[in-house]
């Protein structure tokens, strides 16, 4: 018997699910997490983190009725950078993973030669949305919060730092500072010519590692024994690919919570290397390997079309389904390029933004809505394809997160791929992935596989209508073209804007 209290938090909200050894979710709290953006700069305030983190475990331990917690995790999005002073408060706001002002930055640390080793050994480029260069940027331009900085940490290390006073991180998330997993290095040549100390960077170990026990004070705040001990997991992304109950070659999860997280698993010797993907080790080891990549809005995006058109409407994702099954396959001809906040993978894109193309004076919300629905199965389809050129072939899709509980989006994702497509019982598969790696860490599963069969449940299997899947096709076709179109005009839409933006910051509950 034990345990499991998982803090997950997203990119639009801090949950808390207290699980079972035996998948079965005890009791669970959620509340929404502010968002401030403005051009480049997307930022959330770490202290909110850790005041909602508190609440929620409360209230969680409170649903769940009992004290005992044996293991408590963290999983949170990758990329984000937070500065903690010594005594681990955050200095000022967490530069998120959508945050492009370290492009230059990015830029600079992409030319140095002590960054080509850097690249060779780890197989991993670098970009705006990674560590180093935001660390780089902080340095740059805000000079008094870099020299007062103890610790570079990603919200995952931030949070553990809060539970039990350990600067640790997993060695997933430490890829994102370029750490090497194959030599158990951070690149010091390169950290030295950044002017970084390795000091402030977190001791790296293994997911499902026992890290140290719950502070005593902060037990007996969110009503839990003291002796519960915290273990790593790792950042959204591994752990829902975990959750999602991924175990065979062939088999992918697409789990789209604010982004759409797109994973598989392959053998290590078939993959080719590739800049618009991702591959990192199984988490346990062996020849596996992780392959595929994040976007930047998944569910993110039916929030966006929400806050647009269906702000009065009483029961707005019902009423959304409802609109979009009214329209037509294809929108009526209209498409919806989905980079709101410029793209990940596969395109790398931070200039690209949202665009409607196609639009006629027929179309009406039902048509716009049909279209956004429809660019979800594009964002799987793009990263399938960027899969497959790495010599990777997806059969079938498991599907969780939030955006799965649209049975209209899993219909036309299944369409849309021409594959099978399962949507899973428990939607928060990373919180299920996190809970799954701590238990199998700590030996009461003896494999990922074992800890499957009792947290990855299959609601429903949704076959692909293949005369639809056709119709897809050409619509994608004429959603890359007009991507590949409009490239050079979204660089020269920056350009532009520099001059004429206003500095006035949006603040968003619900990314």
């Amino acid at each position: 018997m034990a345990n499991v209290m998982v803090i997950n938090m997203g990119l639009k909200s801090i949950r808390c699910i207290i699980f079972s050894h035996t998948g079965l979710k005890l009791g669970s709290a959620a509340l929404a997490i502010n968002t401030a953006i403005n051009d480049k700069r997307v930022e959330q305030d770490p202290n909110e983190w850790w005041e909602k983190a508190e609440k929620v475990m409360s209230r969680a331990v409170l649903e769940a009725g009992t004290r005992r917690i044996d293991y408590i995790t963290v999983t949170a999005s990758a990329s984000c950078l937070v500065c903690m002073d010594g005594a681990g408060r955050a200095i000022g706001k967490a530069l998120m993973i959508s945050d492009r002002r370290a492009d230059k930055e990015a830029a600079v640390v992409g030319e140095m030669p002590e960054f080509a080793p850097v690249r060779e050994n780890t197989g991993m480029d670098i970009s705006a949305s990674l560590m180093l260069p935001k660390i780089l940027w902080v340095q740059r331009n805000l000079q008094d919060v870099f020299d007062r900085t103890r610790y570079f940490a990603t919200p995952n290390d931030y949070l553990v730092y809060r539970l039990c006073g350990v600067f640790v991180t997993d060695h997933y998330n430490a890829v994102k500072y370029h750490y090497d997993i194959q030599t158990n290095c951070y690149p010091t040549a390169l950290l030295k010519k950044l002017g970084i100390r390795e000091a402030c960077l977190p001791s790296v170990v293994k997911t499902g590692t026992n890290v140290g026990k719950i502070e005593k004070k902060l037990a007996e705040r969110i009503g839990i024994d003291e002796n519960a001990l915290i273990v790593t997991a790792s950042y959204d992304a591994i752990c829902s690919l975990v959750g999602s109950g991924v175990t065979q070659e062939g088999e992918a999860s697409d789990v789209s919570g604010t982004v759409t997280v797109f994973r598989t698993l392959s053998p290590a010797g078939r993959i080719k290397h590739s800049s618009k993907i991702y591959d990192v080790p199984y988490y346990t080891g062996g020849e596996q390997r992780i392959v595929g990549g994040s976007n930047n809005l998944g569910g993110g995006l039916i929030e966006w079309v929400k806050q647009c058109y269906y702000q009065n409407e009483q029961y707005p994702y019902e009423i959304m389904e409802k609109d979009a099954g009214e329209s037509d396959i294809g929108a009526r001809g209209l498409i919806f390029l989905p980079y709101l906040l410029g793209e990940r993978t596969p395109i790398w894109d931070d200039n690209a933004r949202g665009v409607f193309f196609g639009l006629e004076r027929m179309h009406t919300r039902k048509d716009m809505t049909r279209a956004v629905f429809e660019s979800t199965g594009f964002i799987d389809l793009s990263i399938i394809e960027a899969i497959a050129e790495a010599g990777v072939e997806t059969e079938s899709v498991r599907l969780s997160g939030g955006l799965a509980r649209i049975n209209l989006i899993s219909g036309i994702k299944a369409d849309v791929l021409g594959r099978d497509v399962a949507v899973l019982s428990e939607f928060e598969t990373t919180a299920t992935g996190a809970a799954m790696m701590v238990l199998v860490g700590q030996g009461i599963f003896q494999s990922p596989e074992q800890a499957a069969e009792c947290f990855a449940k299959i609601r429903m299997i949704i076959k692909p209508n293949m005369e639809n899947h056709k119709k897809y096709l050409d619509m994608y076709g004429l959603y890359k073209d007009t991507y590949h179109t409009l490239k050079d005009l979204f660089a020269a839409r920056i350009d532009i804007l520099e001059n004429i933006r206003s500095n006035r910051e949006v603040q968003i509950e619900n990314l």
